[in-house]
């Protein structure tokens, strides 16, 4: 059988954005043949696989080393099945290391498929440097923040802010009045919420200082209730050796519900800082990472920016303080959180910078008008190949 699309997403995070793209996909297209790499929201949502995402899921620079010759046999698999069977166009979602070189093999073979990064690597990040071979690489770049397209201006590349996703999902979204009653939480008790990752390593490494952290907090404060986003279900094992039996542990599909409900939050680095700011939710970010990796980041690859979660980053100042590396500890964590509870001040503030945020991110549906201009750049109506 003969594909339209090819998709890749190699992280969770991948596997959400992917899931609403499919979904807009097939509501313009429902004749759409899609095949590729993703986990099961992008399985569910009507991709057949080709390979697992949990295959890729890896994180740190030294996660990555024993990875590698596994992810290189994929890499080499995937690359062969599509200059094979070449679909219409492949759509690479995040995960830059990786798509940036299969988009650029692609290239080299001068391969007639439209390729698509959608979810602009972080050149802010990483240097602009990488922008001429992603310009070589790539027929189409989809952004999901405001301020990508203009890094690319200078080039021949089409860059399109097409807006992110989370906007329209959470919108979109259909709060349970009744939520509470599935975890015996009172009607109006006030919650102080960990969202701990959605990678074992996250877990591993942030989890347990996020925990005993709270856990104090909670003494002095009884009235508050301590609960747990669990984003997998493989991942209760770990979390209930860290948990008291008053600690409640809500499920992934109560995320929203619990944002909504949460007095404030601590939540390690991820597209979940993101839905907090959303939500106004005070929050603390957290990104516990060895002292190896910050070397690796800090002092090879010069990865020095001024903020590294998302709002901050849109925003361009903080929203959300980060606490990162040596600078993340027990104290510190603690120091933070106690002026969210004290400090009325400070919650106003964070409230005014997250309704900023979401001015800056304004009202599109991204993936609905990312599969409007994926449909057209492979019918060869509003893009021309390089």
């Amino acid at each position: 059988m003969s594909y339209d699309l090819f998709v890749f997403a190699g992280e969770v995070s991948g596997d959400l954005h992917g899931e609403r793209l499919l979904k807009a996909l097939f509501a313009q297209n429902p004749n759409l043949k899609v095949e590729g790499v993703g986990g099961p929201r992008m399985r569910a949502a009507g991709m057949k696989p080709f390979m697992k995402m949990e295959e890729f899921e890896v994180m740190g620079f030294i996660d990555v080393i024993p990875a590698l010759p596994k992810l290189y046999r994929h890499f080499k698999a995937i690359k062969n099945h599509l200059l094979k069977s070449p679909p219409k166009g492949i759509i690479f979602i995040d995960y830059p290391g990786f798509n940036i070189r299969m988009a650029s093999a692609l290239s080299r073979k001068k391969s007639p498929i439209k390729r698509v990064q959608y979810v602009c690597p972080s050149v802010w990040a990483w240097g602009k440097g990488r922008i001429p071979k992603i310009e070589r690489s790539y027929d189409a770049l989809l952004t999901h923040l405001p301020f990508e397209p203009d890094l690319f201006s200078p080039t021949d590349l089409s860059a399109h802010y097409v807006g992110h996703p989370l906007i329209s999902h959470i919108q979109e979204h259909k709060y349970e009045d009744k939520w509470r009653q599935a975890y015996d939480i009172p009607k109006y008790a006030p919650l102080i919420s960990i969202f701990p990752g959605s990678r074992d390593k996250e877990l591993e490494r942030n989890f347990p200082m996020q925990m005993r952290v709270l856990n104090r907090l909670h003494e002095d404060h009884p009235e508050f209730i301590l609960a747990v986003s669990v984003s997998n279900s493989r991942f209760l094992p770990l979390l209930k050796k860290h948990v008291s039996p008053n600690v409640r542990l809500i499920e992934s599909h109560h995320r929203y519900e619990q944002m909504r409900d949460s007095h404030l939050a601590v939540a390690t680095s991820g597209t979940v800082n993101l839905e907090l700011a959303l939500h106004r939710v005070p929050t603390v970010v957290t990104f516990a990472i060895r002292p190896l990796d910050v070397f690796i980041a800090r002092d090879l690859l010069r990865i020095r920016l001024p903020h590294y979660s998302l709002p901050n980053i849109i925003c361009q100042e903080e929203v959300f303080p980060e606490l990162f590396g040596p600078n993340l500890t027990e104290e510190a964590l603690e120091t933070k959180l106690r002026e969210f509870l004290v400090s009325q001040v400070k919650r106003e503030t964070i409230s005014q910078n997250c309704s900023r945020l979401k001015s800056l991110l304004g009202t599109q549906d991204g993936g609905a008008v990312a599969a409007e201009k994926i449909l057209n750049l492979i019918k060869e109506k509003s893009y021309g190949s390089h």
